[in-house]
């Protein structure tokens, strides 16, 4: 773990991309053609498709821009940015942005596993604390490109773990995936089943 902090540390200031300050109103109208997946205001009812709702600009308009160079492999979106300009994607993320994200709710059987990898890792295989980065209400760091998790699908944040343990990322210029790959490595299905489900019950502290 002491490893992966150091490789953190030592990324992070050097992967900060500049992207522009969206336009909420101009997105508002660019989302539309999202909404068939994303939800009309970023909250998606299909549980594999991310919610987008509430998510930081920097860093919703980065993925986007990652998939629209084929950096970041999803093939049923990349038809969707192919052509939009990174001014075009930052709008929408700002729209995004502004919108309310849904609560979900844990397996109640998962919350104990699932509350101890999120807030204190595995300290026996090497796992990290998912809040280190995330923070210990789901929120991530605004600026810094970690994202918000908190009431993200279960089945969403699965198959992203999975992905990542699996060693996928998008490209030795993209630290923030290889984060998550290093992150990832050593997770259990049960331990992935279970952050996760504790991600989609993860609400902001009040």
């Amino acid at each position: 773990m002491a490893r992966f902090l150091v490789m953190l540390m030592a990324w992070v200031p050097m992967a900060a991309m500049a992207v522009g300050v969206g336009d909420p109103e101009a997105g508002e109208e660019l989302a539309a053609s999202c909404a068939s997946c994303h939800g009309v205001d970023g909250n998606s009812t299909v549980s594999i498709w991310p919610k987008l709702a509430g998510q930081h600009q920097d860093y919703a308009t980065r993925q986007s821009i990652l998939i629209r160079e084929q950096k970041r492999n999803v093939p049923e979106m990349y038809p969707m940015v192919a052509d939009l300009s990174d001014q075009e994607l930052a709008d929408i993320s700002a729209f995004y942005e502004q919108q309310r994200i849904e609560p979900g709710v844990a397996d109640e059987d998962l919350v104990e596993l699932g509350k101890k990898v999120y807030q204190a890792g595995n300290h026996d295989t090497g796992v990290p604390a998912c809040a280190a980065c995330h923070g210990p209400s789901g929120d991530g760091i605004p600026g810094a490109h970690f994202p918000m998790v908190r009431a993200q699908h279960t089945d969403y944040t699965v198959a992203r773990l999975e992905a990542y343990r699996a060693g996928e990322h998008h490209g030795e210029d993209d630290p923030y995936s290889q984060i998550m790959v290093a992150a990832a490595r050593n997770l259990t299905d049960e331990e992935i089943q279970a952050v996760s489900s504790y991600i989609e019950g993860l609400h902001r502290a009040r």
